[in-house]
C-alpha cells in the first residue's frame, strides 16, 4: 500500500507574493485552481479559475466591477524543475500582455461564471472540461447549469465550446457529471465525474478518443458494465465527500492516483487503485487545513506520474492564490 510522508510548500505560483510576479506580469492579483496537463512538446498548461486584477479587495473571490473579473485564465510553463517551483513562462494574453479570460460566459444563460475543472491534450487538441455555475450556496454547495467540454486547435489560444458536448443538470440538481477529471488509457479518455458542489460520490465513464465532444457515445461504468449513453446509471467508484478531483497513473507505483478535497475532512487526501473501476483506497490526508487554513483543491502535476513524489496546486481561500506543494510518497 502507498503510504504519505513528508508534505512541504515549494512556493506561491500566483499572486504578489509569488515567485512569478503574476500581478506585475499578467495582471493575476488573485486567483484559484491551477489545473494541469502536458502537451505533446512537454509544455505543462495551466488553467486558473475566478482571477482578479488590481481591484481585488485582499480576500477570497468576489465579482465586483472594478476587479477586472476573469472567469478563468491559462499559463504555460516549461521549466521541470519543480522543487524550485512552478515558473510561468507566458500566458493566454490581451492586446496589454494582461491574462484574458478563455472560456467565455453564456450570454443567454443565468450564469455566475464559468471554472475549468481537467484538461488534457489528444493528437493536437486540447480538450478543457469546465462546469457551467449557475449560483453559488454555502459551505460547498453550489448549482450547476450544465458540466461541458471545450476544444482548442492553436495550442491554447482559442477555444470553442459546442452546445452538443454538454452534460446538462436536471431540477434535482443531482446530476453525477458536473464536475470531471480526465484520465487517458490506450484509445480511451475516461471521465471521473461528482455532482455540483463538494459533497458527492466519484462516479466513470469512458469513451473512444475519437468522440469526446460526443455526450452520447459515453458509456457509464455501473460497478459490473459499461452502460451505453445514461449518466445516471454510473455507481460510485468512490464516495465522498469528493471535490476539486484529479487523476493520474504512477509509472513508478504501477497505480492510478488521485487527489481531491475532502470537505469534512477539511484536507486535500490520497486515494490509490490498480484500475480506475476500483477498488480505490481511502483518502489519506496529504494537506490539511490546520496547517493551511481554507484548502482546497489539489490538482496533480503531470511529473508527478514518473516517481515517488507528488507535486500539485493547493488553493487557499485566504490569501486566495495558488501554491506548488510538494508530497513524498512510500
Amino acid at each position: 500500500m502507498i503510504q504519505v510522508g513528508e508534505t512541504t510548500l515549494v512556493s506561491q505560483i500566483t499572486g504578489h507574493e509569488s515567485t512569478n510576479l503574476t500581478a506585475e506580469r499578467y495582471g493575476i492579483h488573485a486567483t484559484d485552481l491551477g489545473i494541469m496537463w502536458d502537451d505533446s512538446a512537454g509544455r505543462t498548461f495551466v488553467v486558473f479559475g475566478d482571477t482578479y486584477g488590481p481591484g481585488w479587495r485582499g480576500d477570497g473571490a468576489g465579482t465586483d466591477d472594478d476587479t477586472d473579473w476573469r472567469c478563468n485564465v491559462l499559463a504555460i510553463v516549461a521549466e521541470r524543475d519543480l522543487d524550485h517551483g512552478l515558473k510561468i513562462e507566458s500566458v493566454v494574453a490581451q492586446d496589454d500582455g494582461m491574462a484574458r479570460q478563455i472560456i467565455d460566459r453564456d450570454a443567454e444563460s443565468v450564469e455566475e461564471t464559468v471554472i475549468p475543472c481537467a484538461g488534457i491534450e489528444i493528437d493536437g487538441v486540447h480538450y478543457l472540461h469546465y462546469m457551467s455555475v449557475r449560483n453559488w450556496g454555502p459551505q460547498g454547495k453550489w448549482v450547476t447549469n450544465y458540466a461541458g467540454i471545450a476544444f482548442s486547435r492553436d495550442g491554447g489560444r482559442t477555444w470553442d465550446k459546442p452546445w452538443r458536448s454538454r452534460w446538462i443538470n436536471r431540477a434535482e440538481h443531482d446530476h453525477p457529471f458536473q464536475m470531471g477529471a480526465f484520465a487517458q488509457q490506450g484509445e480511451h479518455l475516461y471521465l471521473l465525474g461528482t455532482p455540483n458542489g463538494r459533497w458527492g460520490d466519484t462516479h466513470l465513464a469512458r469513451v473512444s478518443t475519437k468522440d469526446i465532444l460526443e455526450p452520447a457515445a459515453y458509456e457509464y461504468w455501473t460497478g459490473e458494465t459499461w452502460h451505453p449513453k445514461d449518466p445516471f446509471a454510473a455507481k460510485p467508484v468512490f464516495t465522498g465527500p469528493v471535490a476539486e478531483l484529479s487523476v493520474l497513473y504512477s509509472t513508478h507505483f504501477n497505480r492510478w492516483i488521485a487527489l481531491h478535497l475532502d470537505e469534512s475532512k477539511a484536507a486535500i487526501v490520497l486515494r490509490t487503485a490498480e484500475e480506475l473501476t476500483g477498488p480505490w483506497t481511502d483518502g489519506q490526508v496529504v494537506a490539511d487545513g490546520d496547517r493551511y487554513p481554507g484548502l482546497y483543491g489539489g490538482f496533480l502535476h503531470p511529473e508527478s506520474a514518473k516517481g515517488p513524489v507528488l507535486y500539485y496546486a493547493m488553493s487557499r481561500w485566504s490569501p486566495y492564490n495558488v501554491y506548488l506543494m510538494r508530497t513524498t510518497l512510500t
